[in-house]
């Protein structure tokens, strides 16, 4: 992705969330300059990759495939007692149009919860035992703690306030319902470590290689190595 279309994402994506009345915390508005300025003190943010996430998953169209996300909180698998809390936090959006691909979580359980604008549907099948869809079995799932047993391939649709239970090797993937407008996604998981947990039913990348044409605005979860 070209670091300009990031940088206009993630401008469009702070004027949504204000609309939404959601508001950051310091870090989620610091310029590349502040950054240069944090210690040590700060390490949790870069350590468990707090901050802002734009992807569109190699795809190289971000409005058919992508996603933004802004990570509040989150545990770290590698360093539990540096980092005891067992949870992660975060807020997603999804555009009319835009898919976000087929994946399991090895490790992650987790509440998807939509919070305001259009309506959210979730494809849901189960993973066989070498990883590829189950057309067979069917999905036990909980939807705002109504228990369903749901056919392979079922589309369930989360209207603002509705919520889905997602568990570990359960395959998901995300569309806008058309007419609907885009979403605000708020996810409450255990631990998020986007490294080592997510299986993607095709072979894409999670973070995309980005094309420096020009400086940063925000920095992105995966920046902090290169730039912190």
């Amino acid at each position: 992705m070209k670091r300009s279309a990031i940088n206009h994402i993630l401008k469009d994506s702070e004027t949504f969330l204000k609309e939404h009345q959601v508001f950051l915390p310091p870090f989620g508005r610091w310029s590349p300059e502040q950054w240069q300025n944090v210690d040590e003190s700060y390490q949790e943010i870069t350590d468990n990759m707090l901050g802002w996430d734009v992807t569109d998953f190699g795809s190289g169209n971000f409005q058919e495939y992508g996603l933004v996300a802004f990570t509040f909180r989150n545990g770290n698998y590698k360093e539990p007692k540096k980092y005891p809390k067992p949870y992660c936090e975060k807020v997603l959006l999804l555009k009319e149009g835009q898919e976000l691909p087929y994946h399991f979580h090895r490790l992650k359980e987790e509440d998807t919860i939509n919070r305001g604008g259009g309506n959210l549907q979730i494809t849901v099948w189960n993973a066989t035992k070498d990883e590829e869809l189950d057309k067979e079995s069917q999905v036990h799932i909980v939807k705002d703690g109504h228990q369903l047993v749901l056919d392979p391939g079922t589309v369930v649709t989360l209207q603002p306030g509705e919520s889905l239970t997602t568990t570990t090797r359960i395959y998901h993937k995300w569309n806008v319902e058309p007419n609907s407008g885009d979403v605000m996604v708020w996810e409450v998981s255990s631990t998020n470590d986007d490294n080592i947990d997510n299986r993607f039913l095709k072979d894409i990348p999670r973070v995309p290689d980005i094309d420096e044409d020009e400086a940063p605005y925000r920095l992105l979860f995966g920046d902090y190595k290169k730039l912190v």
